[in-house]
């Protein structure tokens, strides 16, 4: 165990330092030093924090009950107050601060790996709106430590060329249909644009090599108690896909941007996490 901080006891939250960018770090009840746990990073949304991110996600019983490291920072605040990850032109450096979030991220999970015991080969990214678009700039940009992410209401970059992954990488992306933020065929936000989810899945299909034949077998999610029965469609996109890697939509039909989610979506965001294979 590294000798910069004070350990957190299984089963409880503590606080580690990171170059001056404190985050959180929850270490599951069941840890145990002399087994590969994976590792879980949560990213808020522009103007929130990683208290109430999890909050919302409410991703900590997860942790315990599944056993895997969940760290929660905090995106650096703007001249408004506001919490931002520096992703893409779109979102959400709105004051041009330049801030190299994919380093501090990196950096992160080099802490959390020097201190625990971590699986590399299954670290996920989970993010809402900027948090979404931070996972993607991670998995486009540092592929290799990446397995899979997750984005609520994210986009890729809109010029496309700027992703260029070294690998794989297993995509879930969950959206709104009636978003009026990120607008599920796109838009413009702070100036610039940002591409539809047809055109970030198309990139992500493409990146890993996958089929454009979708599967839409699968029974659609009751996520939103909202909205009525189960609003929740499912496109799986696996056929030729590298490294058995998925590219999958959940579009929440009729859903906005900060859908009120069920007991149902943690544990079935998780699941998503844990059907793929460790990365390579």
């Amino acid at each position: 165990m590294a000798a910069w901080h004070n350990p957190v006891t299984p089963g409880t939250t503590g606080t580690i330092d990171r170059d001056g960018r404190p985050f959180q770090l929850h270490v599951p009840a069941g840890y145990d030093p002399a087994r590969k746990f994976p590792l879980v990073v949560l990213l808020h949304g522009y103007g929130s924090s990683a208290t109430q991110q999890e909050r919302y996600f409410d991703l900590t019983p997860e942790s315990d009950r599944r056993g895997f490291l969940y760290a929660i920072p905090d995106g650096t605040v703007d001249r408004d107050g506001k919490r931002f990850w520096n992703a893409t032109e779109a979102c959400c450096d709105f004051h041009d601060s330049g801030g190299d979030d994919v380093a501090y991220l990196e950096g992160l999970l080099d802490t959390v790996e020097s201190a625990y015991s971590v699986d590399p080969a299954r670290v996920y990214l989970v993010g809402h709106s900027n948090g979404g678009f931070m996972a993607y700039r991670m998995a486009c940009e540092r592929s290799v430590r990446i397995t899979a992410i997750v984005s609520l209401a994210g986009a890729v970059d809109n010029d496309t060329s700027l992703c260029t992954p070294q690998r794989a990488v297993s995509v879930l992306q969950i959206h709104g249909t009636a978003d009026p933020t990120i607008r599920f065929d796109g838009g413009v936000n702070g100036g610039h644009p940002y591409p539809s989810v047809d055109t970030t899945l198309a990139t992500w299909r493409r990146i890993n090599g996958c089929s454009p034949q979708a599967d839409t077998s699968a029974p659609p999610l009751d996520l939103e108690p909202r909205l009525p029965g189960a609003e929740t469609g499912v496109t799986i996109y696996s056929v030729g896909c590298r490294d058995a890697t998925r590219v999958v939509l959940w579009d929440i039909r009729g859903g906005g941007h900060t859908p009120t989610f069920s007991a149902n979506f943690g544990p079935a965001v998780i699941d998503f996490l844990y059907a793929g294979p460790p990365r390579p």
